[in-house]
């Protein structure tokens, strides 16, 4: 018998008739997997972006981007006035809004200092906590001085240790006065950078 010729329209024929819904089950496929990978991408990657959102804002933060040196500064609650002109030592606590993964927290207590008048006129600022091992610092009225109970660490008004119990003098804080939030030497604001540093070292060693 002879070989059926496959170039024969017959052959042709059926040739397509298999191929063409092939190719578009094929077709079909494909284009069902890349919707479900994108259906798949698209909620994994807002919520890639959900937890990575503290991480972004920070380092947004870190750039500044033009933004001023107040950024480091923190407005206290009471004005220049309420700091004695004698000298006398008040404590402050400082507050400031704080930001925790994705709450915020406004007025949030972060610390204590003391504020003091020198005797130039300019208000001078000390982390309240002891360099020694981080009790809170007390003002003596009947030495007048700076003295920690816990062991009996003793600083001068000037923040200078006066024994050997602490390891360093306490932290002097930078603190400047302003009017409406701009440096003036004449303002009532006071503005100061807090900062919290390690105890038990000689040296300032920022937390």
């Amino acid at each position: 018998m002879p070989a059926e010729d496959s170039s024969s329209p017959d052959a042709i024929s059926e040739t397509n008739s298999v191929s063409v819904p092939q190719n578009r089950r094929t077709a079909i496929q494909i284009l069902t997997g890349f919707l479900g990978l994108l259906l798949n991408a698209v909620p994994a990657t807002l919520g890639g972006l959900f937890f990575l959102n503290p991480l972004l804002r920070s380092r947004q933060a870190g750039r500044g981007s033009g933004a001023s040196e107040m950024e480091d500064f923190i407005r206290l609650k009471i004005g220049a006035e309420a700091v004695p002109d004698d000298g006398t030592p008040v404590a402050v606590t400082v507050v400031s809004d704080l930001t925790d993964a994705w709450n915020k927290y406004s007025d949030v207590p972060i610390g204590s200092i003391w504020l003091r008048c020198d005797p130039d006129g300019k208000i001078s600022a000390f982390n309240a906590t002891c360099p020694h091992l981080g009790c809170a610092v007390d003002y003596r009225a009947s030495n007048n001085d700076f003295y920690c109970p816990c062991h009996t660490s003793a600083f001068d008004l000037q923040g200078e240790r006066t024994n050997e119990v602490p390891p360093r003098g306490m932290d002097r804080l930078e603190i400047f006065r302003a009017t409406n939030g701009q440096r003036d030497e004449g303002g009532s604001e006071l503005w100061v950078r807090y900062k919290d540093y390690l105890g038990g070292k000689a040296d300032r060693i920022e937390v």
